[in-house]
């Protein structure tokens, strides 16, 4: 597995990191449960594989079970492994639209019980469109919070993880974070992420890109679901439909053009994709791994629907 370096940060991370919303079992997201058992043994099966990078938060779960259940991995696994890196993100209360600089801190704290660990190197701030550029930046806020914890030393890197470009993209034009996370908004289907991308890189900041799979469009395909991004939206299901015939042609899995497209881009570190199972960790690698012809990539940059319409941002 390929290492890359994360912007400035002096961190290495692997070209895939394992995402972990859906560990915490979140049927009414993504239709299925996982149980604690499952979890547990997916996150140790991520820890025994190549990939050396996980990534997870504090609001995945009613009661930050995805948290909780990597921390009983750690556990059984006797912590974690040398040059493996963990990344979080403070949220919210459940239930509360609290993101002052206090529930910042507090969210941190409750992360690294549950983890088990005394830091982690890499603090992203959890989808600020829920309260906005001017609230996340105002004094007592999210953002100075944040800035608070890495001039104490806390932790190493600041992120901003979300999915609105409308709010990332001032964000990250502050200069104070050190790493970006957008998801859903760089894939085969909508390629909206890219002046973020572009913008992100120039600076020297870090680069990740998840839900390359689009929340599942992209990975189980269109005959199995018409939602993309968590939303049912029959257009992209059309465009994927074609997208998945060229491949077809060529023999290729349509989600293993999907993970690539993301993967072969130099500019993103880490390209993160959820997982829900060991054999999950399996089939993502091997999908990373599949021969793609240069004449498939040519036909898929054909395909690509103008701007997409889908995502409202």
């Amino acid at each position: 597995m390929q290492d890359r370096e994360l912007g400035g940060t002096g961190l290495r991370v692997t070209a895939l990191c394992v995402g972990t919303s859906p560990l915490a079992s979140m049927p009414g997201l993504y239709g299925y449960e996982v149980d604690e058992a499952r979890a547990v043994a997916t996150v140790r099966a991520a820890l025994g594989s190549p990939i050396r990078f996980l990534d997870t938060s504090n609001g995945y779960g009613a009661h930050g079970e995805s948290e909780s259940r990597i921390g009983e991995a750690l556990r059984e696994s006797g912590g974690i492994p040398e040059g493996f890196v963990l990344a979080t993100k403070v949220d919210p209360r459940p239930g509360s639209s609290d993101f002052s600089g206090a529930r910042v801190r507090e969210s941190y704290r409750e992360s690294l019980e549950r983890l088990g660990v005394e830091r982690v190197p890499l603090l992203h701030l959890h989808d600020p469109e829920r309260i906005g550029v001017e609230a996340s930046l105002a004094p007592g806020g999210p953002v100075e919070a944040l800035r608070q914890l890495k001039a104490e030393g806390r932790v190493d890197w600041i992120g901003v993880a979300g999915g609105a470009l409308s709010v990332l993209r001032p964000l990250v034009d502050t200069g104070v974070f050190d790493v970006v996370l957008t998801h859903n908004r760089y894939t085969l289907l909508d390629r909206s992420a890219e002046e973020l991308i572009a913008e992100a890189s120039a600076r020297g900041l870090g680069v990740l890109n998840a839900a390359p799979y689009g929340g599942g469009l992209l990975a189980r395909g269109p005959a199995s679901t018409s939602k993309y991004a968590y939303a049912e939206r029959g257009d992209a299901r059309a465009a994927a439909e074609r997208m998945q015939a060229a491949c077809e042609r060529h023999g290729v899995p349509l989600a293993a053009a999907a993970l690539q497209f993301s993967l072969r881009d130099e500019r993103i570190a880490s390209t993160v994709v959820g997982v829900s199972s060991p054999e999950r960790i399996d089939q993502t690698l091997s999908l990373a791994a599949q021969e793609i012809p240069d004449d498939l990539w040519a036909e898929l940059g054909r395909l690509t629907p103008p701007k997409s319409s889908w995502l409202n941002d």
